[in-house]
């Protein structure tokens, strides 16, 4: 099953911030927006395989 997530990137001087809005602690930084953007499904990626185990 495939879900979607919504993904806010905001720039804060040099850098780009993002986070996951439905998921506390899916959050990064990065120098553009494709680097937040592929660092956010990284961290996505890792909570919920850390959530699945702990089911």
């Amino acid at each position: 099953m495939k879900r979607e997530f919504t993904a806010i990137i905001e720039k804060r001087g040099d850098w780009y911030i993002g986070y996951v809005e439905e998921i506390s602690g899916v959050n990064t930084q990065g120098k553009t927006i494709k680097e937040v953007r592929e660092n956010l499904k990284e961290a996505l990626r890792l909570i919920l395989e850390t959530n699945k185990v702990k089911k």
